[in-house]
């Protein structure tokens, strides 16, 4: 036989192309149009419908950048198409082949009830079928005209990214809108031929498939009328049947499909668009779910469920009952998906908090599972926070985006630092925006990393991110891959039962311990400082504001404990820790309002801890510390003046002067307090840091030192950094001014003034305190810098063979050397409020009140000695999408802390971000909880959600060694149980006979606590 491959494969692609499609629509009649502006911001439904509306005709340009346009449409089905399925297609001018980053619309009746939403690549609404002919159909259909922020595929940037700069010029040209005759005979020939087709080009040259197919296309064109489509589709279609009901193999891997709509909460696009994004997807599902009884939809993010409920009221009553009849699967059980690295750690047990709780509320479900497909990498604290959240499996796919390495496994059991395992799988598909296309089912069993130990995977389906959701295309697709010889089986089914398959088929799978590293978007730990420095202040106020209203409510008579402020802010704040919010991805307009946010946030929560704090009395000016240790050290008081303190943990104290260890000298550009020696260079570097109790010098070269680096990576602006930044920089050696600002026998102080770069300025204050270590670095930065990245290095003469970094509820360890490309992959890392450098017996922390990305590396000299460089990373520039990130003005606190063990960077790191409290209240009571024992670490204090009145404490190991302490608590205590973080009772806790409750903890073990009073 000729090989014919070539004429019959051209063949069957123009006329699937040219012919079938062009006749899926067996006829249509226009609607009449008319159009209104709404100007400013998008306005209700029911201010739209009294709007004054002009004649629109297609062709004319529509919609400005972030603009609403309401089309008002009227028309009416023909009488001769009696019988027929009748549909309205609208064609807005969608460009490109992003759905979900241009213009969207949703379809109301004229009573305001939203029946589906208008996407590039789902642009009907069903009318009627079958029509009895002479219908009348008014739609009011409210179009967003959203700009394409990435249109130009990151080679220039664009002001479109704030609707302050976005300007008003018309976006869109309407194309067309009609009521149309959908041919059903060739809407399934169309997707006959596509799934034949594409199965067909995936399958190998020599495979008697392919060949099969290809023949079997090909006599079925033969059939084809160009004439008459319509009229010889049926013919065509049974001639494919054979081909098409050919069964799979009996060893074919099978892809569970999942319905899913990735829908960011913010990112090339405010908040207020992702409110209408999340209801035109959700109309879209709803609507489906009604043609489909196999369709199942898994949605996660409680945030966006909850805008549905307050804002259309309609689709959420329509989610109610897909979820009853089982076809809408709540999954993840967070707030949002929020960002995998940033986030501290009671601020990721609040996400599974907030969010189980709204799903087991509002559907009477508890999620089994976390869905997190698109952040950046995961902190290996996940798998107990998730396990202690009642979840049994993790998902995700992003780690298949890594520059590097190929992650080994797509089924696994993902171990974290405290020993928790959680069954993980990432599907081998990589994209959670799959359309069941030959490419992707090929691609997901040609991945498959388990091949022999397991055959199943999961594949999210459907467009994401405004583009509508699912299809009833794909959901054909999926039916029509059932069982097809060639290619992978699919069975769409809720992502429960595929992880109950998967675990059953595979219980003794690998296991990955440690963080899942994103080798990529590296960067997302520093873009945008100011929006993390208020996610991360954000978290230590709230803190502060539960602990002191924990005491005030009881300790204060008529003090009434704040939940719902408390249960509002924290919402807020969970919201920016969304994965393209808080990593700095998104437009300029998401981050200006995101910096607006937290600083309301912060005032309302220095309110709160205010009137608690008040509440306690007055008539004394006391100090109040809120980190769970001691502290000794120097507080300033109303007028600015020096106080050297003594506060208990999470206690108060007077504010009394006590006796510091030793006071402070300063000499020419010497800081000394006896237990460090400071020397300030000439350029503003630290020449010398001596740490006198070990009588050893720290530093093996210039500490302080700040490079500025240039930082233009090959792709993804914002969210990279690439390697190649390190060989190109800037020293930042010529200092304006090096001048003594303090000298008082308890602080002494010299602040360094440069200038450099295209008009940035950088002041820092270099501060030594009465009775600590710890040398401060606060850093005031007027930044003007564009494709740059600023860092500040400590070298230090320490040999360490690893680094340990704060995370969640712990700290990771990471090799400092770079043997395999594993490690060279992470020469940028994140971590939370300290890095920590050590040989045995002698150890450097770098503390920091907001910076998360560092790298750490090492270097022999040639005297022999190792040097271990810890370097921070103090802000960016990048330009794509916000062309104006992080430029002006910043002000932050990191510090070096000599001779630091572990624990010490503990407190320390507690201490920086939880400054001591100086107010007016006269009453002392006993803290509501103190720890005694090593490593047994208070992470939380508050009142139970319940409004029990019972006391809440969540402590953690933060060593990493085993614990043994006790609880002693500044109240009558009546019982103690150990609960899950939701606060749900998992054992009774034996209280000693002092009123203290003994603990035990494994390495980073995390416990609630939840102590019933007396």
């Amino acid at each position: 036989m000729h090989d014919e491959r070539r004429r019959i494969e051209e063949r069957v692609q123009r006329l699937h192309d040219q012919r079938i499609k062009a006749a899926i629509y067996a006829a249509t009649v226009p609607f009449e149009v008319e159009a209104w502006q709404a100007p400013g911001e998008p306005v209700p439904f029911e201010e739209a419908a009294d709007a004054s509306y002009a004649p629109f005709a297609t062709g004319t340009p529509w919609g400005p950048p972030w603009g609403t346009t309401w089309f008002r449409m009227r028309g009416q089905v023909p009488e001769e198409w009696a019988g027929k399925r009748v549909e309205a297609v609208i064609d807005l001018g969608f460009v490109g082949d992003w759905p979900g980053n241009q213009a969207e619309a949703l379809v109301h009746l004229t009573d305001g009830t939203p029946l589906k939403a208008v996407n590039p690549l789902n642009q009907y609404v069903a009318i009627a079928n079958p029509a009895t002919g002479g219908e009348t159909v008014e739609y009011l259909v409210e179009a967003a005209s959203n700009p394409d922020i990435l249109a130009d595929n990151f080679s220039k940037t664009t002001p479109l990214g704030d609707i302050l700069t976005a300007g008003d010029k018309p976006l869109y040209t309407f194309r067309s809108a009609d009521i149309a005759i959908l041919d059903e005979e060739v809407w399934h020939l169309d997707l006959d031929v596509q799934v034949l087709r594409e199965l067909m080009l995936e399958l190998g040259e020599h495979d008697p498939r392919r060949h099969e197919i290809a023949h079997a296309l090909d006599r079925a064109m033969d059939l084809l009328d160009l004439d008459d489509v319509s009229g010889s589709a049926a013919a065509v279609r049974e001639a494919l049947k054979p081909v098409l009901s050919k069964p799979a193999h009996a060893s074919a891997h099978t892809i569970s499909g999942v319905g899913h709509a990735h829908i960011d909460s913010a990112w090339l696009w405010p908040i207020r668009e992702t409110k209408r994004k999340t209801s035109r997807t959700f109309s879209n599902v709803t609507s489906l779910a009604d043609e489909y009884d196999d369709f199942i939809f898994a949605c996660s993010q409680a945030q966006q469920y909850e805008w549905v409920r307050d804002n259309y009221p309609k689709v959420w009553a329509r989610i109610q009952e897909s979820v009853k009849k089982g076809q809408w699967a709540p999954v993840g059980g967070m707030w949002v998906e929020s960002d995998g690295n940033l986030p501290g750690g009671e601020a990721v047990a609040r996400q599974f908090i907030h969010g189980k709780r709204f799903f087991i509320e509002h559907f009477g479900i508890e999620t089994k599972g976390v869905w997190l497909p698109d952040s950046f990498g995961y902190n290996a604290a996940y798998p107990q926070i998730a396990k202690l959240a009642g979840n049994e499996w993790f998902l995700t796919q992003k780690i298949s985006w890594n520059q590097t390495n190929r992650f080994p496994h797509h089924t696994f059991w993902w171990e974290g630092i405290d020993g928790t395992r959680i069954f993980t799988h990432f599907p081998p598909v990589d994209t959670y925006n799959a359309r069941f296309s030959g490419e992707e089912m090929s691609r997901a069993v040609r991945n498959y990393q388990e091949k022999g130990g397991a055959s199943r995977s999961l594949a999210p389906f459907g467009w994401g991110d405004g583009g509508g959701g699912p299809t009833r295309e794909i959901m054909e697709r999926a039916r029509r891959l059932a069982d097809l010889e060639g290619s992978a089986k699919v069975v769409v089914e809720h992502p429960d039962e595929f992880f109950a398959k998967a675990r059953e088929e595979y219980p003794d799978a690998p296991v990955w311990v440690g963080e899942l590293y994103l080798e990529l978007h590296r960067a997302t730990y520093t873009s945008q400082a100011r929006t993390k420095q208020g996610n991360r202040r954000s978290e230590h106020l709230l803190r502060e504001a539960e602990l002191w209203a924990t005491t005030a409510a009881l300790h204060a008579p008529g003090y009434t404990y704040p939940y719902e402020k408390l249960d509002r802010l924290w919402k807020t704040v969970l919201l920016h820790q969304f994965h393209d919010i808080l990593p700095g991805s998104s437009i300029a307009w998401v981050h200006r309002e995101a910096e607006a946010e937290y600083a309301r946030v912060a005032r309302e929560l220095q309110a709160l801890t205010g009137e608690a704090v008040a509440a306690l009395g007055a008539g004394a000016t006391r100090v109040f510390n809120t980190s769970p240790y001691d502290r000794a050290e120097v507080v300033r008081t109303a007028d600015g003046a020096p106080v050297y303190v003594e506060v208990p943990a999470s206690g108060s104290a007077p504010l009394a002067d006590a006796e510091p260890p030793q006071p402070v000298t300063v000499s020419g550009r010497v800081l000394d307090n006896g237990l460090v020696r400071v020397e300030v260079a000439e350029d503003g570097t630290l020449a010398s840091v001596r740490d006198l109790r070990a009588n050893r010098e720290v530093l093996a070269d210039q500490g302080n030192l700040l490079r500025l680096h240039t930082d233009l990576p090959n792709y993804w602006d914002a969210w990279d950094i690439d390697k190649h930044y390190q060989n190109r920089y800037t020293d930042l050696l010529d200092a304006s001014s090096v001048t003594v600002v303090e000298q008082d026998p308890l602080v002494g102080a010299i602040r360094v003034e440069r200038d450099f770069g295209k008009g940035s300025k950088i002041t820092q204050t270099i501060t030594v305190r009465a009775g600590s270590p710890r040398i401060d670095i606060e850093t005031d930065i007027d930044w003007h810098e564009t494709e740059k990245i600023l860092k500040a290095a400590f070298p230090v003469d320490i040999r360490a063979p690893h680094s340990s970094a704060e995370i969640q509820f712990g700290h990771i360890q990471r090799p400092t050397h770079t043997n395999t490309s594993w490690e060279a992959a992470r020469f940028e890392v994140s971590g939370h409020r300290w890095v920590h450098v050590g040989e045995p017996g002698y150890g450097v922390a770098v503390i920091n009140d907001s910076t998360y990305g560092h790298d750490v590396s090492r270097t022999v000299r040639e005297d022999g000695g190792t040097t271990t460089t810890v370097r921070l990373s103090l802000v960016r520039a990048p330009r794509i999408p916000d062309p104006e990130a992080d430029q002006g003005r910043h002000r932050f606190t990191y510090a070096l802390l000599p001779g630091a063990t572990i624990e010490d960077a503990v407190a320390e790191g507690y201490a920086l971000n939880l400054p001591l409290r100086v107010a007016d209240a006269a009453g002392a009571p006993a803290p509501v909880v103190s720890a005694e024992g090593e490593g047994v670490t208070v992470e939380a204090v508050k009142l139970a959600d319940d409004t029990s009145g019972d006391v809440v404490v969540r402590l953690y190991e933060s060593r990493g060694g085993r614990a043994q302490g006790v609880l002693r608590t500044g109240f009558p205590l009546a019982g103690a149980q150990i609960t899950d973080l939701l606060e749900r009772p998992l054992e009774e806790v034996p209280v000693d006979g002092d009123g203290s409750v003994p603990v035990e903890l494994r390495p980073f073990q995390i416990l609630t606590l939840r102590l019933r009073r007396s």
